[in-house]
């Protein structure tokens, strides 16, 4: 079933997504605070809209952007004259804060509050195979679930609270930037023995650590690739400060999460913040003075 939407923050996955709900037929609307890529899905059949407000209508719309403080100053001047009953996707990354305090803005205005962070790099949103983490209503879910199929390969279920898809999303990005920080002070060590980080990671990624994050990841410190970023290595900075946030809200340590933070800020410093996340190699190779 086709359906009218729109779609608000056009970056490097949210372009990819919104141009799959066009190539499913779905009548898009688009708006972005940059120019560029608006015009870009224009040509291939996006309605361009001048203001966050004429996106923000239909029967959904989606919201892919960058963190806290763009989703309140975009999203929450929407929410009063919003048209009751709509039901807002947002896929980005936020605290699990703000996640309950949208959830409840929603919910008071008569609006369906449906929180789908997605895993995965641009390569895979423009190939339709992410993974997306949803929880909201039940109803509001199964309205959008033929959205979110033309845009993932599995929706992952996380219950009716939105706020849930949040906690998951960020244990996934901590669990991710720990994978990153552990290949690299394995290349630190194995390097100081003789061994460079491709002969090693050749050996770890495709016979001890299968999973694709570690064969992504693995094969860009190994050749050094940290441009184009996939995932800019700033944002997992972020990640990982909502996360700890998160953890001290409900007393949990989580020492090692605290590591891979201050590696991440120590890359931010020397200028990695808008490389790949896999540049967090070059934190432990200075650290031996390579």
């Amino acid at each position: 079933m086709q359906m009218n939407i729109g779609f608000i923050g056009l970056g490097t996955m949210g372009s990819r997504i919104a141009e799959n709900l066009i190539k499913a037929g779905n009548q898009v609307r688009v708006w972005n605070r940059s120019r560029a890529s608006v015009d870009a899905l224009a040509k291939s059949g996006a309605q361009p809209v001048a203001t966050a407000r004429e996106a923000f209508s239909g029967d959904a719309v989606f919201s892919m952007l960058a963190d806290d403080a763009a989703v309140r100053a975009v999203i929450d001047p929407l929410l009063d004259n919003a048209p009751k009953g709509i039901v807002h996707v947002n896929m980005a990354t936020i605290s699990v804060s703000l996640a309950r305090d949208l959830a409840a803005r929603h919910s008071e205005r008569g609006l369906f509050y449906v929180a789908a962070p997605v895993f995965g790099r641009p390569e895979l949103a423009a190939t339709a195979k992410l993974s997306i983490l949803a929880a909201g209503d039940p109803a509001a879910l199964a309205r959008i679930e033929p959205l979110l199929s033309v845009v993932g390969q599995r929706t992952w279920p996380m219950g009716a609270e939105p706020y849930r898809a949040n906690v998951v999303k960020l244990a996934g990005n901590f669990l991710l930037g720990a994978a990153v920080e552990g290949m690299a002070e394995s290349c630190a060590f194995a390097l100081r023995h003789g061994i460079s980080p491709a002969e090693l990671l050749d050996v770890l990624t495709n016979g001890v650590f299968t999973a694709p994050s570690y064969q992504l990841y693995g094969a860009a410190i190994a050749k050094e690739q940290y441009e184009p970023p996939g995932f800019r290595l700033a944002l997992t900075l972020k990640d990982l400060r909502l996360a700890l946030a998160a953890a001290e809200e409900v007393s949990v340590p989580m020492p090692l999460a605290d590591v891979v933070h201050e590696s991440l800020l120590d890359a931010v410093a020397n200028g990695d913040g808008d490389r790949d996340l896999a540049a967090l190699a070059k934190v432990s190779m200075r650290r031996i003075g390579v």
